[in-house]
């Protein structure tokens, strides 16, 4: 009780005991001691007292380690291309972390579905969550070499009426291609052989050569560095831009394995991305 003024420590211990209905302390002139109610409720709330302290330090100690289970979500086939690959070097080096990993393409709650951290592709319309910028992205024209040679390179927006284009009916536009330079704006209605709602096929069909696909350049850049593809329309890309972001729940403390996982994440992408879209 050092510290304490006894008169206040007296006047709040005679409230709790008015409260409890109980004599907590017997009193006499030369000595106060514990009732023998008084001493169980002391025990019990010394106990209580404990674990809360114990739980706090556990869940400090969570937050400041690399441990527990993390729950990312991230979209299938960037998840599938870039952030597969990096999973197994990320557990060999955080052998406390458990990575539970969902591929999909649907725009997840990350609040309300559990989620630790998400990676999105795009701008990004929710300002209430914590974001990391991972990279820069944007959608292109390409087409394989082939096609170019058999059909010609169109050179402005317009001439895509007259060539095969491949549809991603998933996009937002579509059934539109919305195509931005630095001051104008061209929607075009392509139409070609093919459309799907996946767009590794429409890659895989544009690299045999059966038309013009838009596509991202985070998707597209491999095939572009073996020559398979070729941009095209240079300074015309898609209004699908934005970069590449980790995105976490609100707040300024971020876990430790949240932490740790969004700048291995960013690590890995950043190296590949030099190494296979430049």
């Amino acid at each position: 009780m050092v510290g304490r003024d006894a008169t206040i420590i007296s006047r709040r211990i005679s409230r709790l005991e008015k409260k409890l209905g109980v004599r907590l302390l017997s009193r006499t002139t030369s000595k106060v001691a514990l009732t023998e109610v008084g001493n169980q409720y002391y025990q019990r709330v010394r106990r209580i007292l404990e674990d809360l302290s114990s739980a706090g330090e556990e869940a400090s100690d969570l937050a400041s380690k690399p441990q527990g289970l993390l729950r990312i979500s991230v979209p299938v086939t960037f998840g599938r291309q870039w952030v597969a690959p990096a999973l197994p070097g990320f557990l060999a080096k955080h052998p406390q972390i458990r990575v539970d990993a969902a591929f999909s393409d649907r725009f997840v709650d990350l609040v309300a579905e559990g989620f630790d951290v998400v990676i999105r592709l795009g701008a990004l319309k929710d300002s209430t969550n914590t974001a990391t910028w991972i990279a820069p992205s944007e959608t292109a024209l390409f087409a394989s070499p082939g096609y170019l040679r058999a059909h010609g390179v169109p050179s402005h927006p317009e001439d895509l009426s007259s060539h095969a284009c491949l549809g991603f009916t998933s996009h937002a536009s579509w059934p539109e291609w919305i195509l931005v330079s630095k001051d104008s704006q061209r929607a075009i209605k392509p139409s070609g052989p093919m459309t799907a709602d996946n767009s590794e096929a429409l890659l895989a069909a544009a690299i045999e050569g059966l038309g013009i696909v838009l596509t991202p350049d985070w998707l597209a850049g491999p095939a572009v560095k073996s020559g398979s593809l070729v941009r095209i329309l240079q300074g015309w890309q898609g209004v699908a831009n934005g970069g590449i972001h980790a995105v976490m729940p609100p707040g300024r403390l971020v876990p430790a394995k949240t932490r740790v996982f969004v700048e291995h994440i960013s690590t890995t992408i950043r190296t590949a991305w030099s190494r296979d879209l430049s």
